[in-house]
């Protein structure tokens, strides 16, 4: 993954952001929209395109493309870091491969115990019976 090429791919959108503002949010657009094309990306393998579109697939649209928005800060240019740290974070985490595990047995000694709790436990209910069954 070249995180420049990567950058370079990425195409912006300012929106209206919703919500309390005043006057001054009818008129300014601070929400920003990152757009991303997975399968056109030329910065990712095809491998990654493909582990990325398993791990987000939800996040990304019919038309392949990965839809991020912001509107944390009234600073259009705040909101476009924003993104930006987002959206590598989260290539980041879809790229990353998960460990393999590996299969062990538990040691006699847990075996034993584990055994041992079984059979207090058992004596416990036991004792909790009445004598006439």
């Amino acid at each position: 993954m070249d995180e420049e090429k990567i950058r370079q791919e990425l195409s912006f959108k300012a929106v209206r952001s919703s919500g309390a503002g005043g006057q001054h949010v009818n008129k300014t657009s601070s929400k920003v929209e990152l757009h991303f094309l997975v399968e056109n990306s030329e910065a990712l393998s095809e491998e990654e395109k493909t582990r990325i579109q398993n791990k987000l697939g939800r996040k990304i649209t019919g038309a392949g493309e990965l839809v991020i928005q912001s509107e944390v800060s009234r600073s259009q240019h705040k909101n476009k870091e924003d993104v930006i740290q987002r959206f590598l974070n989260m290539i980041r985490e879809a790229l990353k491969r998960r460990k393999t595990r590996k299969k062990t047995k538990p040691s006699r000694a847990a075996r034993e115990k584990r055994l041992k709790k079984k059979k207090i436990q058992a004596e416990k209910k036991a004792g909790r019976k009445s004598p006439l069954q």
